[in-house]
């Protein structure tokens, strides 16, 4: 028996008895296991995990958990590594599925209802920092969401892919040109939303009851709009579950053109974690600013 199952039996009271591999995970090993009790569980686990990088995951699951809008797996268990064994995340086994005929319309209308639970401020509840997959990110709060979009987020990214040579100098300084004009692009003032923060295709799924899953989040209180955007980055989504969403919960006017904008922190991580293949895509995103 490996570490990670007597660590997991352990930490659940219930030793394990069968293991599967589960594909599709990116950083992560990803199994489901079987109980001694019958029960299944599914588990990630990483040799190298960040420090609370699991257990801010776990945190991050709850708070989406807590307004009961969308279904987010329960947490088991969350560990770091130690002598038991490596760090790990146990989640309740969510068995996919296929997407029913309500997919979308559940999907688009529980999103807006999880934004608008809201957030104590521009920043997690209690500011704790936690990971966009393997990048750190810092939500101190800020008194306003153009000071927190810039602060926390871009610059950061900016300044991590500027000191890796990823980013040229001057679409470095295109950047910091339309951080500097923050305040004047992100339309009329929200309240903190509770968002997802990393909301592409690939973090959320039909469950095997056909309802919407998600799964992986990087939650902050932030702007709703940036989960939007994040979901047109990269495809994935239908089109009715925007207009679910917006009829559940009609956004600013002007939001359309605030979509490239919003683009640009998932834009900026991707080149920290893929490298410069991303900075034609980031570099079109900035032309709508500039």
């Amino acid at each position: 028996m490996s570490l990670l199952e007597t660590k997991v039996g352990s930490l659940l009271g219930d030793p394990v008895v069968r293991t599967e591999p589960v594909a599709g995970g990116d950083i992560n090993n990803a199994y489901a296991f079987t109980l001694a009790s019958g029960q299944r569980v599914f588990a990630k686990s990483h040799r190298a995990a960040l420090p609370e990088m699991f257990v801010r995951e776990a945190e991050g699951l709850a708070w989406l958990a807590e307004p009961n809008a969308v279904r987010v797996p329960k947490v088991l268990a969350a560990s770091d590594a130690d002598d038991a064994g490596p760090a790990c995340l146990v989640l309740e086994y969510i068995a996919r599925g296929s997407a029913d005929e309500n997919y979308a319309e559940i999907l688009g209308q529980g999103l807006a209802a999880l934004h608008r639970a809201g957030a104590p401020g521009f920043g997690h509840a209690h500011a704790r920092p936690n990971y966009l997959a393997t990048l750190p990110q810092d939500n101190t709060a800020e008194p306003t969401w153009a000071a927190f979009y810039v602060e926390r987020r871009l610059k950061p990214l900016l300044d991590r892919a500027r000191g890796a040579e990823i980013v040229p100098s001057e679409l470095a300084a295109r950047v910091r040109r339309v951080c500097d004009r923050m305040p004047s692009l992100i339309g009329p003032e929200e309240p903190p939303a509770r968002v997802h923060g990393d909301l592409w295709g690939g973090n959320c799924f039909a469950a095997d009851s056909g309802e919407p899953v998600l799964i992986d989040p990087a939650v902050y209180g932030g702007h709703r709009e940036i989960d939007l955007a994040m979901m047109r980055l990269f495809g994935g989504f239908p089109r009715r579950a925007f207009d679910a969403y917006n009829e559940t919960y009609p956004l600013q006017p002007g939001h359309e053109g605030r979509v490239a904008l919003y683009q640009l922190y998932p834009l900026l991580a991707h080149v920290n974690l893929f490298g410069a293949s991303y900075l034609p895509q980031l570099d079109r995103a900035l032309a709508h600013y500039m």
